[in-house]
């Protein structure tokens, strides 16, 4: 009787191999808070033109091209800098004195005695960044200083516009001329940023904010 044969049971697969999670983006190799600070300070205290990109890099603790990678060039960096420090205490302090007092002549005392305590901080570069970051640019970095310029400008009308309301309120004559009142404070606070600059102290700025504010005219 003949022998019965099995079949041969197909081989077993072999197991794929298991599947490999997702490469993910390599995370930076720095803190971008940390060196956006440090570029900040760096444009705030030698300004947009005497400030290199090698410059940067040093300060920030980075190769050029993670500055590259993670801010832009040089330009789109400073913009971001800018950007920064107008929310920060050192640049939104105006704004913030403006919002939250009742009166127009309490709200530009806080505002000029604020601009001594802040632009004489020697925490800090001295002066105001928006003001003296971008003063001489070469021509293909124009762009840089219209924007500054349009930022202090922006602030010349907010200064305008709570004048206005003062004087429809009463609280200034209605001979008075907000628009002169605000060129002069904004002049004030100007000078005062290079004053700071230059070495002057808290006290010194503080006696120029006073000076200032005997020129509010009376109702």
């Amino acid at each position: 009787m003949a022998e019965k044969t099995h079949p041969t049971p197909p081989p077993t697969p072999a197991a794929a191999p298991a599947a490999r999670p997702a490469r993910r983006g390599r995370p930076p190799a720095f803190d971008r808070a940390e060196a956006l600070a440090a570029a900040t300070l760096l444009f705030w205290e030698r300004g947009y033109e005497a400030t290199s990109v090698s410059d940067l890099t040093a300060a920030m603790g980075i190769r050029p091209g993670s500055l590259y990678a993670a801010f832009g060039d040089k330009r789109t960096l400073f913009e971001e800098v800018v950007r920064e420090y107008g929310n920060s205490p050192a640049g939104s302090f105006l704004g913030t004195a403006l919002a939250e007092e009742p009166t127009a002549r309490a709200a530009f005392a806080r505002v000029l005695r604020e601009t001594a305590t802040v632009y004489a901080d020697p925490a800090h570069p001295a002066g105001c960044l928006v003001i003296s970051a971008a003063t001489n640019v070469s021509v293909q970095d124009a762009e840089v200083q219209t924007r500054l310029r349009d930022l202090r400008n922006a602030n010349l009308r907010i200064f305008e516009a709570r004048l206005h309301t003062a004087r429809q309120d009463g609280e200034l004559p209605p001979d008075a001329d907000p628009s002169a009142l605000a060129r002069y404070f904004a002049t004030v606070i100007q000078g005062m940023s290079q004053q700071a600059r230059d070495g002057a102290t808290v006290d010194e700025l503080a006696r120029t904010a006073e000076l200032a504010l005997q020129v509010w005219p009376s109702p």
